[in-house]
């Protein structure tokens, strides 16, 4: 990893506060990365933030904003640019799972209580995983990738999932939903091709 030669870049990382991405950023910053910690929870975006310069000595930032409210991310992208510049590096890793939109049993075999089967799980379990994780990854796109094709130079990168190769049994709702984030990953890597921005 010292042979990157990303220093002075910076990077946003939603859902950054939680455990994966929070490596992800530590990662960045040790190759001296200025990161944007976006995550719901604020305090726990700040913390991230000061234990990042304590440890690295690189600026780091923790802001609160919602992946599903263009509004909060469009304030958070201009306090971004205020302190940092512009964005050249977004990680996607914001997402999650619902109970409602989770089977109760791994297979049927006709002894089971409907409502723990595929006829139990909730549309609206349904709707939520695929807004955070289809949705939650649109949007940010959406939002701080102008600064990169502005600049004709940036890095995205989209967090899936194994499920969305071979779901695991219960999980319906998010395997799907990793699956239409590989979808538009490849789509928008074709999209973005000749304009310098790379999509993974």
């Amino acid at each position: 990893m010292n042979e990157l030669n990303l220093k002075g870049k910076t990077a946003v990382i939603t859902g950054g506060a939680g455990l994966i991405c929070s490596e992800m950023a530590r990662s960045l910053a040790f190759q001296g990365v200025k990161t944007v910690i976006v995550d719901l929870n604020e305090e726990a975006a700040v913390k991230v933030a000061r234990e990042i310069e304590k440890e690295f000595g690189t600026p780091s930032l923790g802001l609160s904003a919602s992946v599903l409210d263009r509004d909060s991310l469009l304030a958070s992208k201009k306090i971004i640019n205020e302190k940092f510049g512009p964005i050249e590096i977004l990680i996607n890793g914001a997402g999650g799972n619902s109970p409602a939109a989770t089977t109760k049993v791994e297979r049927m075999d006709g002894n089971e209580d409907p409502e723990d089967t595929f006829f139990g799980l909730k549309l609206e379990g349904f709707d939520k995983v695929f807004d955070l994780n289809f949705k939650g990854t649109l949007i940010p796109t959406m939002v701080y990738a102008t600064d990169m094709v502005k600049n004709k130079n940036g890095v995205i990168l989209n967090i899936s999932s194994m499920n969305s190769y071979r779901p695991l049994t219960k999980i319906a709702a998010y395997s799907a939903a990793k699956s239409s984030v590989n979808n538009f990953t490849q789509w928008l890597a074709v999209h973005f091709s000749k304009i310098g921005v790379r999509v993974n």
